[in-house]
């Protein structure tokens, strides 16, 4: 029975993952998909921890808090792109 749930919410988060993609390639605007490939992100950390427990290992555990790193500094550096137009800035003195 737990096994068919954790089989039912990997589907889940895979049909998730396929309407988030979706979103990428069509939003209406440059926020919608950033945030799409945030929810991406977060899709992905789910979809390895249900895997994690479903082979009943720790080794994922890593790669989770990568993803997440990634995720979190992809999203921000998108973000500063958006709002200034550069990413890193060279000339602190504003």
């Amino acid at each position: 029975m737990f096994e068919m749930l954790l089989m039912t919410s990997l589907i889940l988060i895979a049909v998730s993952i396929l309407g988030t993609f979706y979103r990428v390639f069509k939003g209406p605007s440059t926020p919608d998909r950033v945030i799409a490939l945030d929810t991406i992100g977060v899709n992905i950390i789910g979809l390895v921890a249900i895997l994690s427990v479903m082979l009943n290992t720790q080794a994922f555990l890593e790669v989770i808090l990568l993803i997440g790193i990634l995720s979190f500094i992809g999203t921000i550096s998108f973000s500063k792109f958006l709002e200034r137009g550069e990413v890193i800035e060279r000339n602190r003195n504003r």
